[in-house]
């Protein structure tokens, strides 16, 4: 890898800042406060399935663009109809669930070390109003916070990382895209973003043929890197 020269670093927000499926779960307690352990778990992979089949269908043109507001909808109400229950307001609670996610432990203080050094800017799937709760909700500090919606499509479509490209006004490999999602980084990184992995419990970790630039365990970590391999500013 050449040698890193950042000028602004862009995060993913989903499953690197925030807990999703921890906040799933707890929306789908709340819904059905009867179920066991294994029922929630049933429930919330019959929503991850769903919103990452409605999205894939989004991306290859089966579908019109549709945002995460309407998506968590579609599948708060199929989470419910599974689960019995058919109450509108327990169904538009649940659906709300997803934009009151928990931040990581090491979150709020890495974000807030980092902006001392760098611009951040949030790069989500989310749409606008989902990603202002969400940062809301989990304290997440940004210089700015882009939503997927603006390109009206979904990671990793190119056109999601050009936002950043161009709210930056810097080139791509001057940016450093962060995420715990390899296909994330592998779709920054087809743009020309450098790329740096943070371990997170509900990623997708690299395979053997990726080559990120930097691998972390957490946001401390990453800083610690940053320090060492850029020059002061």
């Amino acid at each position: 890898m050449s040698e890193l020269e950042i000028d602004a670093v862009v995060f993913d927000v989903l499953g690197t800042l925030v807990d999703e499926p921890t906040g799933i779960r707890a929306g789908i307690r709340e819904l059905a406060p009867a179920l066991d352990d294994s029922g929630i778990e049933r429930l919330l992979s019959l929503w991850q399935r769903h919103i990452d089949r409605e999205q894939r269908r989004i991306l290859d043109g089966a579908r019109p663009y549709a945002t995460t507001e309407v998506l968590d909808r579609e599948v708060a109400r199929l989470v419910a109809d599974t689960a019995g229950v058919d109450d509108p307001a327990a169904v538009a609670a649940l659906a709300a669930s997803g934009r009151r996610l928990p931040p990581w432990s090491d979150t709020v203080a890495g974000l807030a070390r980092l902006a001392g050094r760098f611009p951040l800017i949030g790069l989500s799937s989310a749409s606008r109003t989902a990603l202002l709760e969400l940062n809301a909700h989990a304290g997440l500090r940004w210089h700015q916070a882009l939503s997927a919606e603006d390109a009206r499509t979904y990671k990793p479509d190119p056109a999601v990382y050009e936002l950043a490209v161009t709210a930056s006004g810097r080139p791509p490999g001057r940016l450093l895209m962060v995420a715990a999602h390899a296909w994330d980084l592998r779709g920054a990184q087809a743009l020309g973003l450098r790329t740096a992995y943070v371990a997170r419990p509900v990623g997708d970790p690299p395979g053997p043929s990726d080559r990120f630039d930097l691998h972390a365990e957490g946001l401390a970590d990453l800083a610690d890197q940053l320090d060492r391999n850029l020059p002061p500013q």
